[in-house]
């Protein structure tokens, strides 16, 4: 009786695991982020494992031809430190680097999980592309202006603090909306959402459990749940998904050569803020559409006035350098970081290093893919592990070839 007992106990289990085998690896996976944790193996293949929307290849793809092959800086400066790129390069996790001149290759290498087909977690490099998708709505009447409140668009935010907010509030990270992005803290805004991630549940109802915390438009404050209304914002003023509209608007005019991937939540809607999965190549055609403001695989994508306004700081709370109005030395447009200095440069930035940097200027666009580990183990070390990534672009960038 025993033995029959174990043996129906052992049936149930498996099946329950088959049944639920995504949502179990769903659990582990996200229960090891930000702990340190080696994650290469984890953020090639996020869309296997949890629920995701498709974007379909361009018919008429863009594929980048291959010029005289650079070499990398042996080593470059940061804080008065000679740092080796090839132990910079390991020490961070890189899965692949793709540097473009003048629409052209000069180097493209990948080192761990990454390969030319693979499609690596964004996350926030995500973000960037969601503003793509507000200037392009503007263009196409579906959205008035920046100056309307977001609140007017998307009714559901009228009972949140984002009520009566302007959008350009939004786009610039100064809604003043709670938020706390600390990784290291369980108990964060950041983990508490995590949890949604894990077990499921809606990442738009979430945004009602944030409070006003400051006067919109007057500090710049980094929140990711500022991104996932805009991605609401994308949804309800065009009435399409953001994978639909993406596709058609963006992806596809491009000329996106692989698939894409969006994660969604339990309800079918996009994780606006970080949740977009593609190859280190597509990640290279938008930095290229942007360095050519807006302009890319004969088309005019992006309205080229976007694309200024985008990477321009237009507020004090928004420029870069030690500024009391800020969290961050980097400044902030619409959904994109502005380096301090004079060469124009502007970046999308997601955790553990994933990065695009566009420097018009030298004509280069440089895509960084990672899964660094130490990210979230430490505030002070993630914002070191985004400046000293800036400053190894720059030496490329400043290189003589």
């Amino acid at each position: 009786m025993v033995k029959k007992i174990l043996g129906l106990l052992t049936i149930i289990l498996l099946i329950a695991f088959f049944v639920y085998k995504d949502l179990f690896t769903r659990v582990m996976v996200v229960s090891t982020l930000f702990s340190g944790q080696e994650q290469y193996e984890n953020l090639n293949r996020f869309y296997k494992f949890i629920d995701s929307s498709t974007l379909t290849p361009s018919s008429k793809p863009l594929n980048f031809k291959s010029s005289k092959i650079i070499s990398l800086p042996v080593s470059f400066n940061f804080n008065d430190t000679e740092i080796e790129t090839g132990k910079f390069l390991q020490r961070t996790d890189t899965s692949a680097l793709l540097i473009l001149r003048n629409g052209e290759i000069q180097f493209e290498r990948y080192w761990l999980t990454g390969g030319e087909n693979v499609q690596w977690m964004s996350m926030s490099v995500a973000k960037s592309f969601i503003s793509a998708l507000i200037g392009i709505a503007i263009r196409d009447g579906h959205i008035k202006s920046i100056e309307e409140a977001i609140s007017d668009y998307v009714p559901e935010l009228k009972n949140s603090p984002y009520n009566n907010v302007r959008i350009k509030d939004v786009l610039q990270m100064s809604s003043g909306a709670s938020w706390d992005e600390n990784y290291s803290d369980p108990e964060s805004d950041i983990n508490r959402w995590a949890k949604i991630f894990s077990l499921g549940g809606s990442f738009d109802e979430f945004i009602q459990t944030l409070s006003n915390d400051f006067e919109p438009g007057t500090r710049n404050h980094y929140n990711s749940m500022d991104t996932q209304t805009l991605g609401m914002l994308v949804n309800r003023a065009t009435g399409k998904s953001i994978t639909d509209y993406m596709t058609e608007m963006l992806w596809h005019p491009m000329g996106a050569t692989n698939k894409g991937y969006w994660l969604l939540d339990s309800e079918g809607m996009e994780m606006a803020f970080a949740g977009l999965n593609v190859t280190a190549r597509d990640y290279a055609k938008f930095g290229e559409l942007y360095r050519l403001d807006g302009e890319l695989n004969g088309q005019q994508i992006v309205p080229k006035s976007w694309v200024k306004d985008s990477i321009t700081p237009d507020g004090p709370h928004l420029t870069p350098g030690d500024n009391p109005l800020s969290d961050y030395p980097l400044g902030y447009g619409y959904q994109w970081w502005i380096p301090k200095g004079d060469k124009n440069e502007f970046m999308a930035i997601g955790v553990y290093n994933q990065m695009i940097y566009v420097a018009p200027e030298s004509s280069m666009v440089i895509v960084k893919l990672s899964a660094n580990s130490s990210y979230g183990t430490s505030e002070d070390i993630d914002m070191k592990s985004e400046l000293e990534t800036l400053e190894f672009f720059r030496a490329i960038a400043n290189k003589e070839f």
